[in-house]
């Protein structure tokens, strides 16, 4: 584990070393690094696939892809809120190390990288019903989970950690809702029926 470890700070160290080398790409990374712009984009494109009616076919299943973001980031939630979280602690970077931080220094804990973990499963969740926009959305996630670490506020292993616990979320939500049909369907009625869908 301590060999892990190392390999980690030493992979962080040399990503954040980078800071101040290259103003442009701060300049880019503390605009994606933001709370704001990844997560309003994401829930930009998940409002645009609840509403956009190409066919009913695609529409249909572009719902099922929200439902299926949605439902994958409230489990992946809950797992780090009230699992991982009051059992596990792993101090910030910035907390161990002298670095160049892009961000303001967040008091939670590092692992896993709860950016990473949203980002990932609301890509998951819409890339097993549409792969086109999920691969966009799964760029888009990998660049604001970068920028985290790049900026000073990650492990890598943070991440990477935040990214598979998304990610398990949003498959295991698909397993339910392929399951239970009726149950997105159901939903997705009810929305049409006040015209929310």
């Amino acid at each position: 584990m301590e060999t892990l470890d190392r390999i980690d700070e030493e992979i962080f160290l040399w990503l954040n070393g980078g800071v101040g080398h290259f103003p442009w790409l701060d300049t880019v990374v503390e605009l994606v690094i933001s709370d704001y712009m990844v997560p309003v984009l994401m829930s930009l494109v998940l409002l645009a696939l609840w509403f956009a009616r190409r066919t009913e076919a695609a529409h249909a299943l572009n719902q099922r892809a929200v439902i299926n973001a949605a439902g994958g980031l409230a489990v992946a939630s809950l797992v780090v809120d009230w699992l991982i979280n009051p059992l596990y602690f792993r101090s910030r970077p910035f907390v161990d190390h002298a670095v160049s931080l892009l961000f303001y220094e967040p008091t939670d804990s590092s692992f896993p990288a709860n950016p990473a973990t949203v980002a990932f499963a609301v890509a998951t969740g819409v890339w097993l019903w549409n792969r086109r926009v999920g691969a966009a959305l799964y760029g888009l996630a990998v660049l604001y989970a970068l920028s985290r670490v790049y900026g000073g506020v990650f492990y890598p292993l943070d991440v990477v950690g935040g990214a598979a616990i998304g990610i398990a979320a949003s498959l295991l939500v698909n397993v339910v809702i392929r399951r239970f049909a009726a149950l997105p369907a159901l939903a997705i009625r009810l929305a049409r029926a006040v015209y929310l869908g």
